[in-house]
């Protein structure tokens, strides 16, 4: 005996068809039907369910004085009501399930109750407040928790702030955009607070100190990432050069997938005796060891770029180093610039030093290690993720001693030594848009007042073209959110790269130009940092400053505190204008507020730097006169051209005005770059 049932594709059943059961008696027969109109009663009850997206949820934050859109799935055609307050809107699905309505907006208040109510279920979300939400994106600085930052210890204990509330971001990816993410709402409190953003906090404890309203922060960052991944693919499609990189990504997240592992497998595979084992490694140091059939790679850059795509691992490099008969060889350092992320360096098979972390590396050689003739630099580096290499510049790759310098850029030998799982998935930046979809579309109507923003340095290797990128990134998110928000940024602080400045050329000065050229966008703000970073560490611990610069920002941005009392200026001195008297520079800057004010107790000016028609710039002595700086340099007898913090560390820095905000570094001169070839996608990203 035999029961059939015609499954129909509804309530989440992938295809129709028949089932025969088998069954041994009426009696088995009729327990199974009852057991199976059950089970299709309760996927369909499951399917009529009124939802919402996880940005929704108890303890959240709604934007005040703005319309509010609230959003989710029911059945098609569906009569779903929502209510807050006393406002109750009732709309009806769509045929594809989905629903909006637009609540009234409201001053700021709570705690609320939000109620979405279908024709089989209610949802309803507790102590709703209304006040101010702010997006808090970017890179690791952004990410930076408080439980990380130098004032943890005596902040996090005391904060005890119910008005602030968090939404938490998990990390996520995608080639499409996405609907929904992961994430719930905290109330800040010292439990909680340690997993905060660290700048975002103390940017919500200004503002609420401020306007005395709820702060709500919806944190969706991730470390090390481009702004690229935070871009649609909509918007880089308008962009000449971003649009041909659009145009290669994967169609699906599994052929990303796919992609990743043919070509990682196919990295090892093209190694002629595959990977080492522990002992065959311990061998590439040495200066005997054959590597000719070692591949070889342009050294200092970015090995993803290089010709390991995606690569997490450990990768030996090697150099032959040839130095000429009769040279003295006295107090040799080994230069590399900066190294991602940990390395163990050999000269002649000895270890000269190692170290974790980014960040420049210099190695004293030992005398009498390095011997007219041939000598072999062998470089191990690991890499746990996203950059990979010797990543300075090709300036700081070098052997010098007191009297001689031999230039190490160029082609070296590599080899693969083991593989970490990661270089088998993809990352946020093997790929453009992927944030944007996965961790940034999801949020999109929720109403905001606008976004800050501490990313850069990732994009520092392409300054050039963030100048365009940048900009187009915060267009983008605007034109989705349907109006141009305040959007606010931190520029780059001072950090050591890869020892970087006028003469050898700065990425990073370079970079923070480009984010200045941003400020010409509408309803933007940067906070400058440059005096507040720490020269061998890419992550400041001082957010406290950050977050309350971007606060000052916020007041004046988005809402209009005014400026017209200069006790009220929000931001530092900027360039203005130039002119030359004879052998002098004369500066003006805009946003002086009560006048110019030099941070050293001797009145000594310093970041300053002048150069003639050569191009050659040279440290200047800079003058106080009233709101203008005078700059000279005895070797420049007609200046053309100054720069002020012009250099990857540029914490020496101390211009401000009197309210204590540090002037925005610049230059006068529009001189050719060092990033201005490099371009997203030049190794076919």
């Amino acid at each position: 005996m035999a029961f059939c049932l015609l499954v129909e594709k509804r309530f989440g059943v992938s295809h129709a068809g028949i089932i025969l059961f088998p069954l041994t008696s009426e009696k088995q027969m009729k327990r199974l039907i009852r057991s199976l109109l059950v089970s299709l009663l309760v996927v369909q009850v499951a399917s009529a369910e009124v939802r919402l997206p996880n940005v929704f949820g108890s303890h959240m934050v709604l934007q005040r004085r703005k319309p509010v859109p609230v959003w989710g799935w029911a059945d098609p055609n569906e009569k779903v009501t929502v209510t807050l307050a006393s406002q109750v809107k009732t709309v009806k699905s769509g045929k594809d399930g989905k629903w909006r309505i637009t609540l009234e907006p409201m001053e700021a208040g709570g705690p609320y109750q939000l109620v979405a109510r279908g024709k089989n279920n209610t949802v309803t979300f507790d102590d709703v407040l209304t006040g101010e939400v702010w997006i808090c994106s970017g890179q690791s600085n952004m990410e930076w928790p408080l439980r990380s930052a130098s004032t943890a210890k005596t902040e996090i204990p005391k904060a005890i702030h119910p008005q602030i509330r968090q939404l938490l971001v998990k990390k996520d990816l995608s080639l499409t955009p996405k609907d929904n993410m992961e994430g719930s709402w905290a109330v800040c409190s010292p439990e909680t607070a340690p997993n905060f953003t660290a700048v975002g906090y103390f940017f919500a404890k200004q503002l609420q100190g401020e306007l005395n309203v709820p702060i709500g922060l919806i944190n969706t960052s991730w470390g090390g990432t481009h702004s690229e991944t935070w871009t649609s693919r909509e918007a880089m499609n308008q962009h000449d050069e971003l649009r041909i990189v659009a145009n290669k990504l994967p169609a699906t997240q599994e052929e990303v997938i796919q992609r990743g592992s043919e070509r990682t497998k196919a990295l090892v595979q093209s190694q002629q005796d595959g990977l080492p084992t522990a002992a065959e490694e311990q061998t590439w140091a040495k200066v005997d060891l054959d590597d000719s059939a070692w591949k070889t790679m342009n050294v200092p850059g970015d090995w993803e770029w290089g010709g390991l795509p995606t690569f997490d691992g450990v990768v030996w490099f090697r150099q032959e180093v040839i130095i000429p008969e009769g040279s003295k060889l006295n107090k040799m350092q080994l230069r590399m610039g900066s190294v991602d992320d940990n390395d163990s360096t050999f000269v002649n098979g000895q270890l000269i030093g190692s170290k974790k972390g980014s960040g420049v590396r210099e190695y004293t050689v030992p005398d009498g290690l390095l011997k007219p003739g041939r000598n072999v630099v062998a470089v191990r580096i690991v890499d746990k993720g996203n950059v990979g290499g010797m990543v300075g510049t090709p300036e700081q790759l070098n052997l010098s001693g007191e009297s001689l310098t031999i230039p190490l850029a160029g082609k070296w030998k590599y080899r693969v030594a083991s593989v970490f799982a990661s270089s088998y998935k993809p990352g946020p930046n093997t790929y453009a848009t992927q944030l944007f979809n996965a961790m940034l579309n999801p949020l999109i109507p929720y109403a905001i007042e606008g976004v800050i923003w501490y990313q850069g340095e990732s994009n520092a290797g392409r300054a050039n073209q963030y100048r365009t990128a940048f900009p187009l990134m915060i267009q983008d998110w605007r034109h989705h959110w349907g109006y141009d928000f305040p959007f606010l940024f931190v520029q780059l602080a001072n950090y050591n790269a890869g020892n970087g400045d006028s003469r050898r050329g700065s990425t990073w000065a370079e970079l923070r130009e480009a984010q200045t050229m941003t400020l010409q966008l509408p309803n933007t703000g940067m906070a400058v940092t440059s005096d507040i970073g720490e020269r061998t560490d890419i992550h400041p611990r001082n957010k406290e400053d950050v977050g309350k610069r971007l606060a000052a920002e916020a007041m004046r941005v988005a809402y209009q505190k005014s400026e017209s009392n200069p006790s009220e200026t929000s931001r530092g001195p900027q360039f203005d204008k130039m002119t030359v008297d004879g052998n002098k520079a004369v500066l003006t800057f805009r946003n002086v507020g009560r006048g110019l004010f030099v941070n050293d107790k001797y009145g000594y000016l310093k970041g300053f730097e002048v150069a003639g028609a050569d191009q050659k710039f040279y440290y200047a002595k800079a003058d106080l006169q009233g709101n203008s700086i005078v700059v000279h340099a005895d070797s420049v007898a007609k200046p053309i051209a100054v720069r002020y913090g012009w250099a990857d560390d540029n914490g020496d820095v101390n211009l401000y005005n009197q309210e204590k905000f540090p002037a925005i570094p610049f230059r006068t001169d529009t001189w050719k770059g060092i990033t201005e070839a490099t371009k997203f996608g030049d190794k076919g990203q």
